[in-house]
């Protein structure tokens, strides 16, 4: 099969095709497609790294593709649109999207952003294939969140008397990094460069995963007692 690192979904072929030429310019083999049906039948035949899709697909809606995509594939999903509403961007984190990129964007921008995103992609995969001997432990034991639940480091996992509450990648790190700094306000900008280590991720993607852990270990997700929110600053778990 082809290898392709970006397939760029755009009903609008001008911003598709001067897109995709921009990232072959910097060697980021990139292709186009216009529609939700070519998106279909170009992953059937090749390999691709990272999705940009945007929401209007002519009749079809980008949504749906992602929900679809999401049915069969793991890689990062970066919706691009014009569309600007709150509810339009947690619609597209919440059904499988990594990042939302609103339209117009800068070229340069939007290249580095995935280059980061592909270069945590690849070592992402990298340690996938390692034996469970060189995967790396942050501790040798679970983290006590509350009475009934803890953290096991060692499977990626919430435990919950004998219930495991399995955890996305991101999710995981976010939580241990709270832990690792239980006790004191860690600022978003601070999640943001090292939890996800890339300064181009919004608040809106960190809101998102936060609401996700809390609903996993909070009693009422909407009145949070583990994972505080210091309005305006950032997050606090003081265990």
């Amino acid at each position: 099969m082809n290898e392709v690192k970006v397939l760029i979904i755009d009903d609008d072929e001008v911003i598709a095709q001067s897109t995709a030429e921009y990232f072959n310019m910097f060697e980021v083999k990139t292709e186009y497609v216009t529609s939700f049906d070519e998106a279909v039948e170009f992953l059937d035949k090749n390999l691709v790294s990272l999705l940009l899709l945007d929401i209007n697909l002519g009749d079809r809606s980008g949504f749906d593709l992602c929900k679809k995509v999401r049915e069969k594939y793991d890689m990062p999903i970066l919706f691009i649109s014009a569309r600007t509403s709150d509810d339009d961007v947690l619609i597209a984190l919440n059904i499988g999207g990594d990042d939302y990129i609103k339209k117009p964007y800068t070229l340069n921008v939007l290249l580095a952003k995935v280059k980061a995103i592909l270069s945590r992609y690849e070592k992402a995969k990298e340690q996938a294939i390692q034996s469970p001997k060189e995967q790396p432990k942050i501790k040798e034991t679970p983290s006590k969140l509350t009475d009934e639940i803890s953290l096991d480091t060692n499977t990626y996992s919430l435990k919950r008397g004998n219930e495991t509450i399995s955890l996305k990648a991101m999710e995981f790190k976010l939580l241990v990094y709270l832990l690792e700094n239980s006790g004191r306000v860690v600022t978003k900008d601070e999640l943001l460069k090292n939890v996800w280590e890339d300064e181009f991720v919004g608040e809106g993607t960190l809101a998102v995963h936060v609401r996700h852990l809390r609903e996993k270990i909070e009693k009422d997700s909407n009145n949070p007692e583990i994972i505080k929110t210091i309005w305006g600053v950032g997050y606090m778990i003081d265990l």
